[in-house]
């Protein structure tokens, strides 16, 4: 009997061997990232990021939208999924570890009792928003079970919108 496991596109490891030299001689090295978002009518929006198709986000029936799209606290989940897959699809061919399967599930405890701040309960910052998030990781590839959850923890530690999520941060808000 042979056993055939094919194995998810990797990435170009000597790039990423290059892009990390990089970082380590520089550390302080920042890009920065644009988004521009227009309201098309009720709560659905597009975002326009780059050369791509927009990142269309709507609110659910019961929030007054169309549900035409996902929901905004579900863009920041996705968010999340997508920049800890490349995180540990890069910690991965780091390690030299050929991955056949990566699956993120993200669940995030988000409430609106505030209502935006349109009339709602008068809450301070730290109580709105994202209160628990959980996240699990369905993954396989030539390594120990063990040593797949050590590049996710890994991947989680470095992860830039984790540590986001995880960490106060500077934010300006001004008119055009």
């Amino acid at each position: 009997m042979t056993t055939v496991t094919a194995y998810l596109n990797p990435i170009d490891r000597d790039g990423l061997l290059k892009f990390a030299a990089a970082g380590k001689a520089d550390p302080s090295r920042r890009g920065t990232n644009k988004v521009r978002t227009i309201l098309e009518g009720k709560y659905r929006s597009l975002s326009y990021v780059g050369d791509h198709q927009p990142v269309v986000v709507d609110e659910p029936l019961h929030l007054f939208g169309d549900n035409t799209a996902p929901a905004p606290g579900e863009i920041v989940l996705s968010a999340l999924g997508g920049c800890l897959a490349v995180g540990i699809t890069a910690v991965a061919t780091w390690k030299q570890v050929k991955l056949s399967h990566l699956e993120i599930f993200m669940e995030g405890d988000i409430g609106n009792p505030a209502a935006w701040g349109a009339g709602g309960a008068e809450m301070l910052p730290p109580l709105m928003g994202f209160q628990a998030l959980r996240v699990k990781v369905a993954i396989e590839g030539e390594a120990t079970r063990e040593q797949l959850d050590e590049i996710v923890q890994h991947a989680n530690l470095y992860s830039p919108v984790a540590n986001s999520m995880r960490n106060p941060i500077p934010m300006t808000i001004a008119l055009a």
